[in-house]
């Protein structure tokens, strides 16, 4: 464009359209690495979790004996 041509709306729209297509393709490419990523760090959470509480559950448990005579 030359500097005395008007940007008319449809000029704007076209270029908007454009551009939200590019971004919409970028993060449908990414949506997939993203839910598998967070798939495994919640399963691994829970697996530490589960983990360091069997644990301190068995350093805290109390131990009764019965003496028999």
């Amino acid at each position: 464009m030359t500097s005395n041509e008007r940007i008319s709306r449809e000029d704007l729209e076209k270029r908007f359209a454009h551009l939200q297509e590019d971004f919409q393709g970028k993060l449908e490419n990414k949506k997939q690495t993203v839910l598998v990523a967070a798939a495994v760090g919640s399963s691994a959470l829970v697996l530490l979790s589960y983990l360091l509480g069997r644990r301190r559950g068995t350093r805290r448990s109390t131990r009764v004996q019965f003496r028999q005579k």
